[in-house]
């Protein structure tokens, strides 16, 4: 597609302008009230109908939807994010009133409290300490829980906003948080708008706010930054600014890996553009800057954990210690939580079965719908969690980069019915998921299941 193409109004991989957003359209009012009956007096006879109570309630929702729809797209999705994060804190409250004691809090914590659970405890010892110059090991040489297993960019920046404003980590770290997740939702909407109307990509968004671990936007880790950066990213390769998205990945690099799944993606993006006419060598050379870039950040966070430990295996060594040791091997731990699932005999056929439906989804007609960048980032990401992941309870909130495919379940059906549904069960998982996997339980043996 040429670059002229690429910029017509409406085009595939192209921004919108005003003219294509439903936002900027100018809206028709709603009809005039139906005139009262008259008496044989010509007097106003009061209307007792019963279905008047709804048509007045139509009424005002149909003012409501004018007037909302006469805001601006950023404002629609910033009022939704918004909305969405407050019932998200109201359901940590309520499940912190049953919290009872745990590793981290009194029972009963308050929200800034609750929400400090978990791998927020890891990322506030990196911004008060920093990383450990070695590996701490156990008499048998395996490695212990440490920092390295989190990567820098998250808690370092809040420390570098906590210098300069002279707050502390309890209240910047939720706020950089719920910030970079509205910047997350911003740019996803900017992302869906390159192949889907308004009001499609703002029922995307809606869905990804509502997603059941959508609860990590607000809380002090690292994703909401991450997939601020990777919708960046996606948006900045499907428009082809190269050399813009390369600091942009390789910051993505420093936060989440993510890093060789979008090299991937980078690789195969480019090999379907090099047989286009339209595609000159200088935009190639920048392609493959942004390639190198990727497989760099890919490949930064090891790196760095072994210059400074001076241990080749740092950064994996420590990975694996939540998966029991063992070392890294590829694609094993899926066939491993099978058996132990299904038995040796059905849980092999049950990882097979489940990896190829999961690739049929990705290759239906709505996800096709989201192009080939969107569509190949979701298989990438997928081959990549295929590969490296051991699936636990955590593995739900490891996909919400999936979140392209909100889109692909908005494109599914025009049903209003449909979409709903979609979002209520959405919500009543997150509750699910803050009182299952949030809330610490001490199991039988010890611990509890990691959200």
């Amino acid at each position: 597609m040429s670059t002229s193409e690429r910029d017509r109004p409406g085009a595939a991989g192209s921004t919108p302008t005003d003219a294509d957003d439903p936002t900027t359209r100018p809206t028709v009012p709603p009809r005039a009230w139906p005139p009262a009956p008259q008496t044989q007096a010509g007097t106003a006879e009061p209307d007792v109908r019963p279905g008047r109570a709804a048509q007045l309630a139509a009424r005002v929702t149909g003012r409501a939807t004018a007037v909302l729809r006469r805001w601006p797209s950023w404002l629609q999705v910033g009022v939704v994010y918004a909305l969405s994060r407050l019932v998200t804190a109201a359901v940590f409250l309520a499940v912190a009133r049953q919290q009872g004691e745990n590793p981290w809090a009194p029972a009963q914590p308050t929200y800034g409290q609750f929400i400090g659970f978990w791998d927020s405890a890891w990322y506030q010892r990196i911004f008060d300490a920093g990383y450990p110059s070695a590996i701490p090991r156990n008499a048998d040489g395996t490695a212990q829980e440490n920092p390295w297993a989190f990567y820098a960019l998250f808690p370092f920046l809040v420390r570098g906003l906590s210098s300069v404003t002279g707050l502390g980590w309890e209240t910047l770290a939720p706020a950089v948080a719920v910030l970079a997740g509205l910047g997350a939702v911003l740019i996803m909407y900017r992302l869906f708008r390159l192949v889907a109307g308004h009001g499609d990509s703002l029922a995307a968004v809606t869905l990804v706010c509502l997603f059941p671990v959508s609860a990590v936007l607000q809380i002090p880790y690292a994703e909401s930054l991450h997939l601020m950066l990777l919708a960046a990213a996606l948006y900045l390769l499907a428009r082809h600014r190269y050399l813009a998205a390369a600091p942009v990945v390789l910051a993505m690099g420093l936060t989440r890996p993510a890093g060789l799944p979008f090299a991937l993606l980078v690789a195969v993006h480019l090999l379907l553009r090099w047989r286009e006419a339209g595609f000159p060598w200088a935009e190639r050379v920048r392609g493959i800057v942004l390639l190198a870039v990727a497989i760099a950040a890919g490949w930064a966070w090891p790196v760095i954990a072994w210059l400074v430990t001076g241990e080749a295996a740092a950064y994996t060594d420590t990975e694996t210690v939540w998966r029991g040791g063992g070392g890294l091997v590829l694609f094993a731990p899926w066939f491993d939580t099978g058996q132990w699932l299904f038995g040796p005999v059905f849980g092999p056929v049950a990882v097979i079965l489940i990896g190829v439906v999961v690739v049929l989804a990705l290759l239906s007609r709505p996800v096709r719908r989201l192009g080939t960048d969107l569509q190949g980032w979701c298989l990438a990401y997928v081959a990549y969690l295929a590969a490296v992941l051991h699936p636990q309870t955590s593995t739900f909130r490891l996909l919400l980069p999936l979140f392209p495919l909100a889109l692909a379940a908005v494109l599914a059906s025009r049903s209003r019915a449909y979409r709903i549904t979609l979002g209520v069960g959405f919500l009543a998982l997150q509750i699910v998921w803050v009182a299952w996997l949030w809330r610490f339980a001490t199991l039988p043996g010890g611990g509890d299941y990691p959200p």
